[in-house]
């Protein structure tokens, strides 16, 4: 049997926060992101970070730097999704978006609303510009993970999906590379036909 091609990757990662991004206090964002990322892709993976404030322009102007000249083929944001005055990270996404993909939105209040109800109040969009998936996660690293991830039973058994199943296939569909995923962490749903011989 030969060994399926891995494409590499390369990944956004951007937490928008004015306390942290003036070091106020510890972006906890950013090593949460790379953590999951890390556990749950087995491709080999570049990461393009950015610590940066709550300014509208200057998320857009980052997301679209990621992807237009960083070649980013997803891009995933933490922080700014909520009701207050300083929170602007969905209008500076959807400023920089090709489409929107509302179901990601919807399937991450989901999960949040499994433990809080405030979870309504969440804003988080996902968006495609060019060949990249956008995706605003929550502020905090267990929210982002739950996210993620999905919500599992005692034995293991997937309870809630996490929205990272869908992300392999849309990047697939957009003309990014092909993502493979450690099933133990996250299983990527693909139809049968989009789907390469594993890896072993």
């Amino acid at each position: 049997m030969t060994t399926p091609q891995i494409d590499p990757i390369t990944i956004g990662i951007v937490s928008i926060s004015d306390r942290a991004s003036t070091g106020v206090y510890e972006d906890k964002g950013l090593p949460a992101l790379q953590a999951w990322l890390t556990r749950a892709i087995a491709n080999p993976i570049t990461f393009v970070a950015r610590l940066i404030a709550d300014e509208q322009a200057l998320i857009s102007s980052t997301l679209q730097d990621l992807v237009d000249t960083q070649g980013c083929h997803l891009v995933l944001t933490t922080g700014g999704t909520g009701p207050a005055l300083r929170d602007v990270t969905p209008e500076a996404t959807l400023a920089v978006a090709d489409k929107e993909l509302p179901g990601f939105g919807e399937q991450m209040r989901q999960i949040s609303l499994r433990f809080v109800p405030t979870a309504i109040l969440s804003r988080q969009v996902a968006v495609v510009r060019g060949q990249a998936l956008i995706i605003n996660l929550p502020g905090q690293p267990k929210a982002i993970a739950e996210t993620l991830e999905g919500l599992k039973d005692e034995h293991g058994s997937n309870v809630v999906p996490g929205i990272f199943a869908a992300v392999p296939y849309c990047i697939d569909l957009i003309g990014g590379p092909y993502l493979y995923t450690d099933e133990q962490v996250i299983r990527a749903f693909r139809p049968k036909n989009a789907q390469r011989p594993p890896l072993v």
